[in-house]
């Protein structure tokens, strides 16, 4: 069966909680070998996050799907020198420890180059290699701090507001994967076969998703503040509560929604406005619009407003949460969704692949697996270490 595009290469994810983890996930997901390498005594702390069911780690079921589990202390010269060996038959590292770490353990890109040069290095940190901040603890919350994210969220008269999940990770792994990719298609059409070093920060990626601020304010001196649901950009744009007590979003992005909307509502007349023909125009009466279509929608229940504005070509969706969105049927006809048989729970709800290949599909061969699941087939079947040598490293806890 056909895993993927990228089946037929080996990636060795030495990561831990959340975008190198991701990273190597999406990679799994269409079709890379993946060898997520834990501490033998510890594990990934990414088994202790989230909740879990009789002892099982819930999230660990879907972030380490497709990997399979080894355990090897880096730290310790053996550790390194195995992961070398791996490395020698490896087409991607993922790692985010802290910079200089690697190093510090004999595994810096000069030494994973000298025994692989076609390697190619994804190194995940919160604020890059280089500059005066490289060498600070980096998670997620504090690039959603300094992006601008926090800033920009919440309510006007409200403090600044993270979100509550791990974005700054889940954007930084989705580019990592990206990224890797890119340096993986160069290798390939470049004449020598080198790899490269990727230096990603969780900063980057998700100051470009947060938009233009130091533009706007370089170029016009202008720093953008809180405005809760709403849109700087057009109106109305907002969150609107139904007569059952539901939240619905609405987007007039475009001229034409905006337009539908307003005459879905019953108020015609304000599209003849000038100010009604620009986003721009629009923000600047989005108190009177904001009324008109709260009123309309306030009156109704959700289930009649987004039939209605269905109909009318409007664009609209409902806030959901988890119950709402697995009994969603778009959501579970497209297989957004999709449940995979796992070993200690049985069916196991999760996210798909999150995108469909025409030609080369992805797909989830098996979820999270137990620390050191692999150890003795990777190390005994793929290096040739016998049963006493293993026996040793384990007595001394340099695998598990």
């Amino acid at each position: 069966m056909q895993d993927g595009p990228l089946q037929g290469l080996r990636v060795l994810d030495v990561s831990t909680i959340l975008a190198g983890p991701l990273c190597a996930q999406i990679l799994g997901d269409f079709g890379a070998d993946v060898l997520k390498v834990e501490h033998p005594a510890t594990g990934d702390a990414m088994r202790g996050h989230g909740k879990s069911k009789d002892g099982h780690p819930l999230w660990w079921k879907e972030v380490s799907r497709n990997k399979r589990t080894i355990g090897l202390n880096l730290g310790r010269p053996e550790g390194a020198e195995l992961l070398l060996r791996l490395a020698e038959r490896s087409d991607v590292l993922v790692e985010n420890f802290r910079p200089g770490t690697l190093e510090r353990w004999g595994l810096g890109p000069d030494r994973l180059h000298e025994v692989n040069p076609g390697l190619v290095i994804v190194r995940i940190t919160g604020f890059g290699q280089q500059g005066p901040y490289a060498a600070r603890p980096g998670f997620g919350t504090l690039a959603e701090a300094m992006s601008g994210f926090a800033h920009l969220t919440g309510d006007p008269d409200g403090p600044p507001t993270l979100p509550a999940f791990g974005l700054a990770d889940s954007v930084c792994g989705i580019a990592a994967s990206s990224a890797a990719v890119m340096a993986l298609y160069h290798r390939e059409r470049s004449a020598d076969g080198r790899g490269q070093v990727i230096d990603m920060s969780l900063l980057e990626p998700l100051m470009t998703a947060v938009g233009p601020s130091p533009t706007v304010y370089d170029q016009l001196g202008i720093v953008e503040t809180r405005h809760g649901n709403r849109s700087t950009n057009n109106a109305p744009r907002n969150t609107y509560r139904t007569s059952d007590g539901h939240w619905l979003a609405v987007s007039t992005s475009a001229q034409p929604i905006a337009e539908r909307v307003m005459r879905l509502v019953g108020h015609p007349e304000v599209i003849d406005e000038p100010w009604f023909a620009t986003g721009r125009g629009r923000v600047e009466h989005v108190e009177l619009l904001d009324e008109l279509v709260g009123d309309w929608i306030g009156g109704r229940t959700r289930a009649a407003v987004v039939a209605a504005f269905t109909e009318a070509g409007a664009a609209v969706a409902p806030v959901y949460d988890a119950r709402d969105l697995t009994g969603d049927p778009h959501v579970r006809e497209t297989g957004m969704l999709t449940t995979v048989e796992d070993p200690d729970l049985g069916p196991l709800l999760m996210h798909n692949v999150m995108w469909r290949m025409s030609e080369t599909p992805g797909r989830i061969r098996f979820t999270g697996r137990a620390r050191g699941a692999d150890t003795d087939q990777v190390l005994a079947g793929e290096l040739g270490l016998d049963a006493a040598e293993l026996a040793e490293l384990r007595e001394r806890q340099i695998v598990r």
